[in-house]
């Protein structure tokens, strides 16, 4: 296996997929089983939006970010919760689309790359952070699961939260994600396609190991 970072026969599991596919749950639990390193890409981009600077490609070249137990840790302080709101997650979408600032976070995702593996999530792993990875897996979901799913999570969180709304701005968010000229929201060529509407979280998370194991047999 060859690639563009530093660790290129470390094993990568990418999982993309749209907002609310559950992409993010899927892939911790997937990394936690097989004791892999885990990167959730999304958060970098909220982490630039949240700290709303007026550089946010130098924003985003300075990260210092850990994920550790289902936290997220911006230079020391716990920031989990302050970059999930929608406001947070659009302006996310928005600053995503700037090709310098997805530059200054290519060598930042690459980075997490260390053995014994890694399970990224996001919009482009597949496709353009990690090309070689062994497994690749477009994660979705209908419109009206993923906004229901939003709902219940920022419901639980006691975050107000409007359905109706949600499901707008999925698909306008969605729709910018596509369309965006830089790393635009696809499946990768050899992506394995999954849809989650009607699967628990535990069997979506069966099938990416069995996915997995499968794979890395073959490479071996």
């Amino acid at each position: 296996m060859t690639g563009p970072d530093s660790h290129p026969r470390v094993p990568v599991i990418a999982i993309d997929g749209p907002t609310a596919s559950g992409k993010g749950t899927v892939a911790s639990r997937a990394a936690a089983a097989l004791d892999f390193h885990y990167l959730e890409s999304g958060a970098l981009y909220r982490l630039v939006a949240y700290l709303g600077g007026s550089d946010p490609v130098r924003d985003a070249a300075g990260l210092d970010v850990a994920f550790r137990d289902g936290s997220i840790i911006l230079s020391g302080q716990d920031v989990t919760d302050h970059i999930r709101t929608e406001a947070v997650g659009n302006r996310a979408s928005e600053v995503a689309k700037i090709p310098q600032l997805r530059g200054a976070l290519l060598a930042r995702q690459r980075a997490f790359r260390r053995p014994p593996g890694l399970v990224a999530d996001g919009r482009d792993m597949g496709t353009v952070v990690f090309p070689d990875a062994v497994l690749k897996v477009f994660l979705t979901a209908s419109a009206e699961v993923r906004a229901t799913r939003r709902h219940k999570q920022l419901i639980d969180k006691g975050i107000h939260a409007n359905l109706a709304a949600l499901s707008r701005d999925l698909a306008e968010r969605d729709a910018r994600d596509a369309a965006r000229a830089v790393a635009p929201l696809r499946p990768a060529g050899d992506a394995v396609v999954l849809d989650s509407s009607a699967l628990t979280v535990d069997e979506v998370v069966d099938k990416v190991l069995m996915l997995f194991r499968k794979r890395n047999a073959g490479l071996a």
